[in-house]
């Protein structure tokens, strides 16, 4: 039988995501929500999504052109579709979207973030409070997605690259492998089961590389408009030494929790089948990344808006319950306070947001096992 999943989102990642899972042999039900079906419309028009072959010169992977099983403009028939749905949409619209698909959801489905970004606790903290405490769904936070890519036309994709795989973690971990393997068939890469979903939050590579990098070079990329190569030219000699100053706070909050994280440098490494022998390196050569001149062009980009609220301010968090010091992380979620006239220390995941709160570090650990 045809492996059936429904992808809420209609952005970079939910078209992309759409046209892969079709490709390796899945039926795709895709939802835009309203104000976000322009993508839907163009698919509708142009009878499916393609994936260039060359875009600016540059060539890519994955080309092609696939039909879509079908485009739905209704939560519940997107939820009636399948029993694996993937919402691969930014942080900030976890939550929502949760909230407008809870009345739809049945037992037994699974729920896939990528990003995760301690998303499956905060759902599950919404589902508890509005009432749907005994609904057996399934939770599984993703480190990110599996692409970078991009919509480049109506209904047109330009896919760089793809990771050799993609860590996942369920929540409860207890259900990782049984998730993995319902996922899988559908995947166009391997899954790897993490230890728990605290754990792929803090694997999550763009942790230090997107909110640091772009907090430590905002001048020229504003000035710019953004007109660079983003991991070649904003990562220096001395920019890679504080994002490795950064990374050691992740990774002793880490060992405080009693997990063993993967360094940045080996991540990368595996995830993009690279042998470089520094993050500097990483950045400067990796060809997935290096294809085309793009970059943020000011501080309300998602490298701070999602990723230093929604992984630097847990791992800040995270830090203050083990006594771990974060003097890099907590400087640049100030300086990024600055630039958006925010308080990302209250605005951000907290604990109290993913119903952590006045937990010790261990019945954390035990909770999300």
């Amino acid at each position: 039988m045809t492996n059936r999943v429904s992808i809420i989102g209609s952005g970079n990642a939910g078209l992309t995501a759409a046209y892969h899972f079709t490709k390796h042999g899945a039926d795709v039900c895709l939802y835009g929500s309203k104000g976000f079906d322009q993508p839907l419309q163009d698919i509708e028009q142009r009878g499916g999504i393609e994936a260039l072959s060359h875009f600016n010169d540059v060539e890519l992977t994955f080309a092609g052109f696939q039909a879509i099983d079908k485009i739905s403009r209704d939560l519940k028939e997107t939820l009636d579709y399948a029993d694996l749905v993937v919402l691969p949409v930014p942080s900030f619209a976890q939550e929502p979207l949760f909230i407008e698909m809870l009345p739809h959801l049945r037992d037994g489905q699974i729920i896939m973030l990528m990003p995760g970004n301690y998303g499956s606790l905060v759902l599950n903290r919404i589902k508890h409070e509005r009432g749907y405490g005994q609904l057996d769904i399934t939770f599984v936070d993703a480190i990110s997605i599996p692409w970078a890519t991009r919509i480049v036309g109506p209904a047109q994709l330009a896919i760089l690259g793809m990771k050799e795989f993609l860590p996942v973690a369920a929540f409860p971990a207890k259900r990782s492998q049984m998730a993995i393997d319902a996922l899988q068939p559908v995947m166009p890469l391997p899954l790897t089961a993490l230890g728990n979903v605290i754990e792929a939050g803090l694997e999550n590579i763009n942790f230090g590389g997107h909110p640091l990098l772009t907090t430590l070079n905002m001048g020229l990329l504003e000035n710019f408009d953004g007109q660079f190569n983003y991991y070649k030219d904003c990562c220096s000699v001395s920019t890679a030494k504080a994002a490795a100053a950064m990374e050691n706070e992740r990774l002793a909050i880490g060992r405080l929790l009693g997990l063993t994280l993967k360094p940045e440098l080996d991540a990368m490494n595996a995830l993009y089948d690279m042998d470089c022998k520094t993050v500097y390196e990483v950045n400067r050569t990796s060809e997935t990344h290096g294809k085309l001149n793009s970059a943020p062009n000011s501080a309300s980009n998602r490298y701070i808006t999602e990723d230093a609220a929604y992984l630097l301010v847990p791992c800040y968090e995270l830090g203050q319950l083990t006594g771990v010091e974060t003097p890099m992380i907590t400087a640049c979620l100030h300086i990024d306070n600055a630039y958006n006239d925010t308080n990302y220390f209250t605005t951000g995941r907290t604990l109290k947001k993913m119903g952590l709160d006045n937990l010790s570090a261990q019945e954390i650990m035990d909770f999300v096992a």
